[in-house]
């Protein structure tokens, strides 16, 4: 499957971006989906993921009450809405197709993955 995220951008501390992952090539029915990112000179870390088919979340601890994940399962799309962004959260996000259908915040659990969205949050 091939993923591309989009949506990323320059905002204000405390204002609102919405990203999109959109995948084709197949169905990604029965896989979780989520976001990860990565910011200058650290490691890749988790944000969010959605499960199969999107009853269940998970969220990483720096993002929970300000990220909501969800997706379309009819257009086969993934979507991030971040609000109250604070400039910790500059970074490359990537969308990934997770192995199972449950939601998952470890990178091994995912085997396709986008080529990443820059968000950059200026204070």
């Amino acid at each position: 499957v091939q993923l591309q995220a989009s949506g990323g951008g320059l905002v204000q501390a405390g204002g609102s971006l919405r990203l999109s992952c959109a995948t084709s090539g197949r169905t990604i029915s029965n896989n979780a989906l989520a976001w990860f990112r990565q910011a200058p000179g650290k490691e890749r870390e988790f944000v969010a993921a959605i499960s199969w088919p999107g009853t269940r979340t998970k969220f990483a601890d720096p993002v929970k009450g300000r990220f909501t994940i969800s997706r379309d399962n009819l257009k086969n799309t993934g979507y991030l809405q971040m609000d109250t962004l604070v400039p910790e959260d500059t970074a490359i996000y990537y969308c990934a197709v997770s192995l199972y259908n449950s939601p998952s915040s470890r990178l091994e659990d995912y085997g396709e993955w986008g080529q990443g969205t820059l968000v950059t949050v200026s204070s």
